[in-house]
């Protein structure tokens, strides 16, 4: 409905409304009930419809032409107009003028017969369900047996559904026969806020309107010229606030407007909204995020206090700082406000000025930052302690770096001097850099290196490294380190003893065929037993050939005396081959013996490999700067991010990082081993390697 709609009706009257005004009868003094308002501007026609065009025009078009479907399907929010488009489109398939001789009409006359036992809900052949509280199949059964029967007054008879969604499933089993054909005088109309509860085989028998939220500016137009027609007078900054707190729904804007009213006494403020609704000053929410965004936790926590005195709701306030946070970066990107929160000038230039001061970083976090917050806002059980929190979480990052300062601050502690960090620091945050030049603190000197220094294999392990890779080992030098490595990624102090030296070829080929027959085992569903094998086994021996398969063992102490027994079966069968699965200490041989000693389990071989990479990972000049920013912090896990032989050319593609992280881990990866989680990609060729024989 558009101003001039609403200024061309009079004021509605008892026959038009469909029931008695508020102004009660002067002549008997007779008072009479009061209407609200969502029930007295009820639209009784198409016209009277707002911020639903396409629908508006499509069932203008449908009637005009004739082409009209058998049923309807209506979906959409509460409040915007899903009940009453079903009564207009009862009325205009049934209006017959004024003169009773008119056939189906967009523009319902209103004065026909038809038109008032409709409008006054007591038109024997236009029934509406709640089907809500009528749910079960008995109700629909009843609908089934009426649609044989003609009407009674009326040109079609009309089934109005409200919530149909609600209908059990043995219901819309029962209508969907008669919704698929239902005789010529028979329409049905169906209301849903739940589209997606609504069966597939229905929603293909109905034609589909999607009803949607009704945009501020249309609400606060249309409230009004009914505040007008009230006699009420209502600011225009109150009256926004009222059209966005209705969220697109006109039936509880209405009912808002209708509080308001009342609580203005006819004249309604802006400040007196905000009262009603529980909402906090714009202007204040603008200084709030300014000082928190600013880091100024007591100014924003004695704003924080103001405002619950004041009986501002904690959620609100959090989503009216989301909303200035999204302005915000709207502006800083795109220099366009779009449909933000209502404003006055002076808090737009507030809000323009702190988006200038802050980066898209910072806006980023903070928009991350609130919304998580609204959300422990809205479960916490105290919501005035959980918005300060946020506020003070808020406040407390934001003088952290965003994350590309921080990636040049660690670049910079990387290359530009020792590890250690010192008056060279990174001109932009000093504080990493005056913290490290400060006396050593005797909790963690050395920042804590991981694992590697106090690791040892159980039993002793030969250790002459094939390729061998710088790494850190302040604790005691086991063995002199090889030739130095072709590359040497970056500036490092001197090169260090090996804290786990990696173990020879023979040793790791076995490892990795032994991997091979327990992935084979994996693979064929057989896992009960692979981590017993994986954590107590020891490889003496493994001998694929045309003509024999061996494998020699050597277990812990402890492990069940039949397993190699099993492993022997289970190989068997799954290669269709016979194995011979022996133990070490039964065959009295020194060599298997000793070779057997030699070799760790998987899930040793898996923790020196682990270990080794931490180590290597801790020399890593970003990951030394890391430490430098952060005194205390330890390296739990290392991730690669390159696998032997991935980095690309030198010159083109990779970053200065990237290459380094190529480079440390090349030592380790080169090896053809395999991650502890990373064992099923050798199935298939083992299978394949056996299929050659």
């Amino acid at each position: 409905m558009t101003a001039s709609d609403i200024a061309a009706e009079p004021a509605p009257t008892a026959d038009a409304a469909g029931g008695a005004t508020a102004t009660g009868s002067a002549a008997t003094g007779t008072p009479v009930e009061y209407r609200v308002l969502a029930r007295k501007y009820r639209p009784r026609t198409f016209a009277e419809l707002i911020g639903q065009d396409a629908l508006v025009r499509t069932l203008t078009n449908a009637i005009e032409t004739g082409r009209l479907a058998h049923a309807f399907l209506l979906t959409g929010v509460r409040g915007v107009g899903k009940t009453s488009t079903a009564r207009i489109i009862a009325r205009a398939l049934n209006c017959t003028g004024p003169d009773g001789s008119g056939g189906p009409t967009p523009a319902p006359c209103g004065v026909c017969e038809n038109c008032r036992m409709i409008v006054e809900d007591r038109h024997v052949d236009v029934l509406e369900m709640d089907a809500a509280s009528r749910t079960g199949v008995n109700d629909i059964r009843e609908i089934i047996e009426g649609v044989r029967y003609r009407p009674v007054g009326a040109r079609f008879k009309i089934y109005i559904i409200d919530e149909v969604h609600m209908l059990s499933t043995s219901a819309f089993n029962a209508l969907l026969k008669t919704l698929e054909e239902p005789p010529a005088h028979v329409k049905f109309i169906f209301a849903t806020t739940e589209l997606r509860k609504v069966p597939v085989t229905v929603l293909s028998r109905c034609q589909r309107f999607d009803l949607k939220r009704v945009e501020p500016e249309v609400l606060s137009a249309h409230f009004s010229r009914i505040a007008g027609i009230e006699g009420a007078e209502i600011d225009d900054a109150a009256m926004a606030l009222i059209a966005r707190a209705a969220d697109g729904s006109v039936r509880d804007g209405l009912s808002l407007l209708d509080q308001a009213i009342a609580h203005g006494a006819g004249r309604v403020t802006e400040h007196q909204v905000r009262d009603m609704l529980g909402l906090a000053d714009r202007a204040i929410v603008v200084d709030l995020l300014d000082r928190t965004l600013s880091g100024d936790v007591a100014g924003a926590l004695a704003i924080m206090d103001d405002q619950a005195r004041a009986g501002a709701d904690p959620a609100v306030i959090v989503e009216d700082m989301l909303a200035l946070v999204h302005l915000m970066t709207r502006v800083k990107l795109a220099g366009a406000e779009g449909k933000g929160p209502v404003l006055t000038a002076a808090e737009r230039d507030a809000a323009h000025r702190i988006a200038q001061r802050l980066g898209m970083a910072h806006l980023g976090r903070a928009w991350q930052m609130l919304l998580k917050g609204l959300g422990e806002v809205r479960l916490a059980p105290v919501p005035q302690a959980a918005a300060e929190m946020v506020v003070i979480r808020l406040a407390h990052a934001a003088d952290l770096p965003d994350p590309a300062e921080l990636a040049r601050m660690l670049k910079d502690a990387g290359t530009g001097g020792p590890a250690g960090g010192g008056p060279g620091g990174p001109p932009p945050r000093p504080s990493p850099a005056a913290g490290a030049s400060q006396a050593p603190t005797p909790a963690a000197p050395d920042r804590r290196p991981p694992e590697p220094p106090r690791a040892a294999p159980p039993p002793p392990r030969p250790a002459p490294p094939p390729r061998p890779v710088e790494t850190p080992r302040p604790v005691e030098a086991a063995k002199p380190a090889p030739a130095p490595a072709a590359r040497v990624p970056a500036p490092r102090p001197e090169p260090a003893a090996e804290p786990e030296q990696l173990l020879p070829d023979e040793i790791r080929t076995r490892l990795d065929r032994w991997r091979e027959i327990i992935d084979l085992l994996r693979r064929h569903r057989e896992i009960r037993i692979v981590p017993e094998l994986r954590a107590a086994a020891h490889v003496a021996e493994i001998t694929v050939t045309a003509a024999e398969r061996r494998l020699v063992l050597a277990f812990e102490p402890g492990t069940d005396g039949g397993l190699a027994t099993k492993l022997q079966d289970l190989l068997s069968r799954i290669d269709d081959t016979p194995w011979q699965v022996l133990a070490a200490g039964a065959l009295n041989d020194p060599a298997l013996t000793a070779a057997a000693r030699a070799t760790p389990t998987l899930v040793q071989y898996d923790e020196m490999r682990n270990r080794r990479m931490l180590a290597l990972a801790r020399r890593h000049p970003m990951v030394e700067a890391v430490f430098a920013a952060f005194p205390g912090a330890t390296l739990e896990a290392v991730t690669p991010i390159f696998a032997a032989g991935a980095a690309a050319d030198e010159s083109g593609g990779q970053t200065e990082i990237e290459r380094l992280d190529a480079e440390m881990f090349d030592g380790v990866f080169d090896e053809e081993a395999y991650g502890a989680g990373d064992e099923d990609a050798a199935g298939a060729d083992y299978d394949a390697r056996f299929a050659d024989f």
